[in-house]
C-alpha cells in the first residue's frame, strides 16, 4: 500500500512538471491535432480537382456523355478544345489530362468494332496524372458498357467486376491515413515523454534527490510510466473524438471503449521502450538518435504505412517482436471491421506480455544504472 501511494505521488509530480513545460504541451497538441489532420488530408493518393480537357471529334451522343463524366471533386469541369490546342495548352500547364475521342467512335462501338480513346497526361504531375488516367479508363469503360446495353449491343463486351466495400465504401484514403497517423503519433509521443522524463531528472540533477529518499527504482520508473501514459491516453481519446471522428468524419465501426483498453495496454509496452532508451542515453542528443533507430522502424514495419504482407518475408518475422504491429492489427480490426473482444483478445494478450517483458527488462537496467 505504501509503495502504491509513493508511485501515485511521484506520478503527480511528473504531471506537474509536464504542465510547466509549454513546449511539450504544444508539441502534443500539434501531434494529436494538426499533425494527424494534415497527414490524413495532405497526401495526394487520390485524384482531386484535376484539370481536364476533351477533344470531341465524334460529336455524338456517346462522346457528349463521356465528356459529361468529369466533374468535381475528382476533376474540374471538362473544357472543350481542338486538336490544334493540345500541345500549347499542355505546355502552358493549363490541363493535367486531355481526352481525345476519335471521329466515328460511337458508330464503331455500336457495331462492336475495336476502337480507342487517347488520354494525354502531364508527366510533370506523375502521380496525379497516373491515377487520373486510371480513373478515366474506369469511367469511360463503365459509360461504354452502359451505352451498349441501352442500344442492345452485347457482343464482344468485357465482364464487369463490381466492388462493394464493407468499410469506407467510397475508398476515401484520408480515413485510412488518419488511423495510421493516430497510431504513429501515439507510439512516438509515449516513448518521447517517458524517455525525456528520465533524462530531465538526470540533466536537472534531481535524480540525486530521488536517490537519497526511501524510494526504489521500480517506484520511480513506474510513476513516470503511469503519469505520462495517462496524458497520452487522454490525448489519444481527444484526438479520436474531435479530430478523427469530428473533423475528418471517420466512422469507428467497433467499440471505442475496447479500443481505449487496447491502447492503454499498448501504452504500457511503448512506455517501457521509452524507459529503456532514457536509461541508455546520457543526453537528449543521444536520446534523439536512439529514437530515430527505434521509433521509425516501429512506425514503418507496424503495417500502418504498408501492409505487413507486402514486406519481405524475413522482415515479417521481425515484426512479430514489435508491439506496434499487434497494436495496429487490433486497432484496424476494431475501427474498420467492428471486431469484438472475442476476436482481438489474442492480440491484447500478446501486447500485454510484451509490455510486461519490456518493462521488467527496463526496470532491471534502470536499477543497475542508478546503482552505478
Amino acid at each position: 500500500m505504501r509503495s502504491l501511494l509513493i508511485i501515485f505521488w511521484l506520478g503527480t509530480k511528473e504531471l506537474r512538471a509536464l504542465a510547466k513545460d509549454p513546449t511539450m504541451i504544444i508539441f502534443m497538441i500539434w501531434a494529436f491535432g494538426v499533425g494527424i489532420y494534415v497527414q490524413a488530408t495532405g497526401a495526394g493518393e487520390t485524384v482531386n480537382n484535376a484539370s481536364i480537357a476533351v477533344v470531341d471529334e465524334d460529336r455524338s451522343q456517346l462522346s457528349r456523355s463521356i465528356a459529361d463524366l468529369f466533374y468535381p471533386p475528382y476533376f474540374q469541369a471538362a473544357k472543350a478544345i481542338s486538336v490544334a490546342d493540345i500541345d500549347q495548352t499542355m505546355d502552358q500547364g493549363q490541363y493535367m489530362l486531355v481526352v481525345v475521342i476519335p471521329p466515328g467512335f460511337e458508330r464503331d462501338v455500336r457495331k462492336g468494332r475495336e476502337t480507342a480513346i487517347q488520354v494525354i497526361a502531364d508527366a510533370t504531375a506523375s502521380q496525379q496524372a497516373t491515377l487520373g488516367a486510371a480513373y478515366i479508363q474506369s469511367m469511360i469503360t463503365s459509360e461504354i458498357n452502359r451505352y451498349t446495353q441501352i442500344v442492345g449491343q452485347t457482343e464482344g463486351l468485357p465482364s464487369t467486376i463490381v466492388i462493394r466495400r464493407a468499410f469506407n465504401s467510397n475508398g476515401t484514403q484520408s480515413w485510412f491515413r488518419a488511423i495510421a497517423s493516430l497510431a504513429d503519433q501515439l507510439s512516438m509521443l509515449i516513448i518521447i515523454l517517458t524517455g525525456a522524463a528520465l533524462l530531465r531528472e538526470r540533466e536537472h540533477g534531481t535524480i540525486e534527490h530521488l536517490l537519497v529518499m526511501p524510494l526504489t527504482a521500480f517506484e520511480i520508473a513506474l510513476a513516470k510510466v503511469w503519469a505520462n501514459g495517462l496524458v497520452i491516453v487522454v490525448a489519444f481519446l481527444c484526438s479520436l473524438v474531435f479530430v478523427v471522428e469530428g473533423a475528418l468524419h471517420v466512422p469507428v465501426a467497433g467499440s471505442i471503449g475496447l479500443l481505449l483498453l487496447g491502447t492503454t495496454i499498448y501504452v504500457l509496452a511503448a512506455a517501457a521502450i521509452g524507459i529503456f532508451l532514457g536509461t541508455i542515453a546520457r543526453t537528449m542528443a543521444q536520446f534523439a538518435l536512439l529514437m530515430m533507430m527505434t521509433v521509425m522502424p516501429m512506425m514503418m514495419l507496424s503495417g500502418g504505412m504498408s501492409p505487413v504482407e507486402s514486406q519481405p518475408q524475413w522482415v515479417q518475422y521481425i515484426t512479430w517482436l514489435l508491439p506496434s504491429r499487434h497494436y495496429v492489427n487490433f486497432m484496424q480490426a476494431i475501427v474498420y471491421r467492428g471486431a469484438g473482444f472475442e476476436i482481438v483478445w489474442t492480440e491484447f494478450a500478446t501486447v500485454l506480455i510484451m509490455g510486461v517483458t519490456f518493462l521488467t527488462a527496463s526496470l532491471i537496467l534502470f536499477r543497475r544504472s542508478i546503482a552505478t
